[in-house]
């Protein structure tokens, strides 16, 4: 019993420090390696963003960073570059 219950506490903390060790990197490098990341795996016209932990909506949140106060969301399909604006219906 107590081997378990040590074992759960150890997974905990680890997830913790994990936690914690994202959530004090830059929002640049955090997105930089969940970019590595979905690319590795072949994930293709996706966008991430580094959003004001205050507003997050519906969004996919992925990653924290800045110290918490910013949030990285992730959603499917490319955002339209300022040179190329999405053309209009």
């Amino acid at each position: 019993m107590v081997n378990k219950l040590s074992r759960g506490c150890m997974v905990a903390a680890l997830s913790l420090a994990t936690f914690a060790s994202w959530a004090t990197k830059s929002c640049d490098e955090l997105k930089s390696e969940i970019a590595a990341k979905l690319d590795a795996k072949g994930v293709k016209s996706y966008s991430l963003e580094a959003v004001g932990s205050d507003d997050v909506k519906d969004q996919k949140v992925v990653g924290s960073c800045d110290g918490g106060t910013k949030k990285i969301v992730y959603s499917r399909g490319a955002k339209p570059t300022p040179e190329a604006p999405a053309a209009a219906n």
